[in-house]
């Protein structure tokens, strides 16, 4: 874990000046996958593993980034920075540094340190946090405001247009407004949340499967384009539908012949899913246990049989999990074909499961998977170094 005076630290070691420093969260979706790029309800905590940012602000327009996690320095043009070469270690920040020009905004050159806590490709949304965290260096160093929504939105395009990834606005969202010790309940439609108090008997414990199948880019982007195709049809029965939030089960069933079957596996992921979302925010406020961890199974199932985002390793740590003790929800998070699943666990048996389930993950698969107890954090901020 890396600390804001470590950061401060190696930025002056290889910049020669002093930085501020800036923080974004990752996040764990507790439940509503895939749902958010369909205009849905999904269920998100900012994590206590975060992105920093050191910067200081240049006497030019260039942009001098050096990603800790991948050992590269880069260059970028503030000037002509949509034919910049990109590159995997710096198309996010470049890209936020696109998006925020692009809306008009002048910014000034700066040298950037950017480190993370967020593991990489393990789906806790490590892209938004980088972009957030750079976001909010920019802005600081070039004199601008922005409201955290225009933020988290001007992120959400630099990963859709400048990376090429067609991400809802749920992770850029949940890293800037993220609030310890709740969840948010998001609309993603009209950006509205409301904070949903986590239980205070139970830690969120991330199991990382250690595998991250290279379908996993084509594949969320061929699932999106899936959904729209599911709106397109469906509109010839439901003229009035912009996205698959706003078909209900019963239309669905009652227009299902409209709908290749792929399609409507599809459509029926997305359409359930937004009802589950919505039944599990009602049920954490009434600390009602089972029907959290029946929605959550559910979530799994429809996820690895309409949607077809999961994988073996996936559902067997889901499997494992759900056979421990003090276990009170586990699922699948994140965009899917590995990465990581989410579990609800009771404090007292958090040490107990973390040791069960990578034990038995190892035997099974050969792989030994990182386990992360994790908190509900706070969202994107400067720090103040003492």
């Amino acid at each position: 874990m890396h600390a804001p005076g470590d950061i401060a630290k190696r930025f002056k070691a290889h910049f020669g000046k002093n930085a501020e420093i800036y923080s974004a969260p990752g996040r764990v979706n507790l439940i509503g996958e895939h749902t958010d790029y369909n205009d849905g309800y999904v269920l998100p905590a900012a994590i206590d593993l975060f992105c920093w940012v050191g910067a200081a602000p240049r006497g030019d327009r260039k942009l001098v980034i050096y990603a800790e996690n991948y050992a590269e320095q880069v260059e970028a043009d503030l000037d002509n920075i949509a034919a910049w070469e990109k590159k995997v270690s710096a198309s996010y920040p470049v890209g936020v540094a696109w998006s925020l020009e692009q809306a008009g905004h002048r910014l000034r050159g700066c040298d950037l340190y950017i480190a993370g806590d967020v593991p990489l490709g393990s789906g806790l949304s490590s892209s938004a946090a980088i972009e957030v965290a750079t976001a909010m260096a920019l802005l600081e160093a070039s004199g601008i405001r922005l409201e955290r929504t225009k933020i988290a939105l001007l992120c959400q395009r630099a990963e859709n247009e400048f990376v090429g990834a067609r991400c809802g606005i749920m992770d850029q969202f949940i890293s800037c407004h993220g609030k310890a010790e709740h969840a948010l309940l998001l609309d993603c439609r009209s950006l509205r949340a409301r904070a949903i108090p986590l239980p205070v008997g139970a830690a969120l414990v991330v199991c990382n499967t250690m595998v991250k199948h290279n379908l996993a880019a084509n594949e969320y982007n061929n699932r999106r384009a899936e959904c729209e195709e599911g709106v397109r049809l469906l509109k010839k029965a439901l003229p009035g539908i912009i996205a698959l939030r706003d078909v209900s089960t019963a239309q669905l069933e009652q227009h299902h012949h409209l709908l290749p079957g792929k399609i409507q596996q599809r459509c029926r992921h997305v359409v359930t899913e937004n009802e589950r979302v919505l039944h599990a925010a009602a049920a954490f406020e009434k600390g009602d246990f089972p029907a959290i961890a029946k929605l959550m199974a559910d979530s799994h199932t429809s996820l690895r049989d309409d949607y077809e985002v999961s994988c073996r390793e996936l559902d067997l740590m889901v499997e494992i999990a759900g056979s421990q003790k003090g276990v009170l929800g586990a699922r699948m998070t994140g965009g899917g074909f590995g990465g990581c699943t989410i579990n609800l666990v009771e404090h007292g048996a958090v040490e107990p499961f973390v040791a069960a389930v990578a034990r038995e993950y190892q035997i099974r698969t050969s792989l030994k998977p990182e386990i992360y107890t994790l908190k509900a954090a706070h969202g994107a901020a400067g720090v103040t170094l003492s």
